[in-house]
């Protein structure tokens, strides 16, 4: 069967930077930190972390309140940034609301703080009067990817993958097969997340969050540093606007990037600590798709948290395959790791990076591991010709996936 070329046509994202795409992409070529001090994490008893990245200056009341009352924080983040992405795309309400366009779009879980809400409500008096009627609607595993398609009139398909810290880069793969396969025109593809001490609260069990930091925030997380100490959690949301090559042509749409491959795979040794082989083996996959060999890769976005055994398990992984030349690097120093968003707005970046010709380096590297020292850690923005990337996102559950990013050409 012959699959149709999927191009990515508009990028829309809100961080913890601010809002838009461009404003994502300078804070990083600017080696900005969007980590900051939380009292709200101080406050709760015995929680290690007390930092975050959390979006700010956000007015949602821009929203229509009949509109906004089934969305969550994340679902705002959500429809902000698919509304960037179909304008920077130039996609007409026609496009939007005529079945070519579907949508593919994660988070995590529901929203907690919603939760939370109902059931300090409920437990109470083990009562559900007083619950208001559209709290469901924020709190379904679905909930950003429904409120978007609402909203916008998205009429094709609405697909939702819940993959933990993979889901954002699952998504995107998604939608590149639904086009490649002539199933729709265009998807619009990523991943959301809202903040809740409980996210922090859930990494700081498991050992795995930063606590070593709380006085000096813009100094964690650490990708790939001897000094690294965990995870640093924030949240947002990106989308990205995928579309065949044929209607991109059709509509006469700029075009900022191919997709050429694209792999998910699950790694069975563990639930929790990443094994190097089914990493690698994912990586493989995806350039194979892409009828690429480990040469042909000009750089590697890195999944990297700066957590002590995931950066070591996917250092050896990429430096198996790509050797120590090929320049790798995390953007999780910047913004911390903003969960089921988190693959979609370093995918954002990468496109970006593609674009401008530049390689953001990783934030808060000050002494490269020795267990990291199999790949090219770059201590600065370096400019060169970007050809190819390959993105990696892995997730907590054994969740492996890689997409193959490259220059458009004819």
């Amino acid at each position: 069967m012959q699959l149709r070329r999927v191009v990515i046509t508009g990028l829309g994202a809100v961080s913890p930077f601010g809002q838009g795409a461009e404003r994502l992409f300078q804070a990083l070529v600017d080696g900005e930190s969007a980590i900051r001090y939380s009292a709200e994490l101080e406050k709760i008893q015995g929680l290690g972390p007390h930092v975050a990245g959390l979006v700010q200056g956000m007015d949602i009341k821009d929203i229509p309140r009949k509109i906004r009352r089934t969305m969550s924080p994340m679902s705002v983040y959500a429809l902000l940034a698919s509304q960037e992405a179909l304008d920077q795309a130039h996609v007409d309400q026609d496009l939007r609301t005529g079945g070519r366009l579907g949508i593919a779009l994660g988070s995590t879980v529901g929203s907690v703080d919603v939760m939370e809400e109902f059931f300090d409500n409920f437990l109470k008096d083990r009562s559900i009067e007083g619950i208001k009627s559209m709290l469901f609607f924020k709190i379904m595993g679905h909930s950003c990817a429904a409120n978007v398609a609402q909203t916008l009139g998205i009429a094709g398909r609405t697909l939702a993958p819940t993959a933990a810290c993979a889901t954002g880069c699952q998504a995107v793969g998604l939608g590149y097969e639904a086009i490649a396969l002539g199933k729709q025109d265009l998807m619009l593809c990523g991943g959301a997340d809202e903040f809740h001490p409980l996210t922090a609260a859930t990494f700081d069990i498991i050992q795995a969050a930063s606590t070593q930091y709380n006085d000096r925030p813009q100094c964690t997380p650490r990708p790939f540093d001897r000094d690294r100490d965990g995870i640093v959690c924030s949240e947002g949301a990106g989308l990205l606007l995928l579309e065949s090559l044929d209607s991109a042509h059709a509509r006469g749409a700029n075009i900022l990037a191919e997709i050429s491959g694209f792999a998910s795979t699950s790694d069975t040794s563990s639930i929790a600590n990443p094994d190097p082989e089914p990493v690698r083996r994912c990586m493989e996959l995806a350039l194979a798709e892409a009828g690429l060999n480990a040469a042909e890769i000009d750089y590697v976005n890195a999944h990297a948290t700066g957590t002590v055994q995931g950066d070591e398990a996917e250092s050896r992984a990429i430096g198996d395959l790509f050797g120590t030349h090929t320049p790798v690097s995390s953007l999780k120093g910047h913004m911390g790791h903003a969960m089921a968003a988190s693959g979609a707005l370093e995918l954002i970046a990468c496109v970006k990076m593609l674009g401008t010709g530049q390689v953001i380096p990783t934030r808060n590297l000050d002494n490269p591991a020795v267990e990291c020292s199999a790949v090219a850690l770059p201590r600065k923005i370096e400019n060169k010709v970007l050809q190819t990337i390959i993105k990696n996102n892995f997730a907590l559950g054994g969740v492996n996936c890689a997409i193959v990013l490259r220059r458009f050409f004819e």
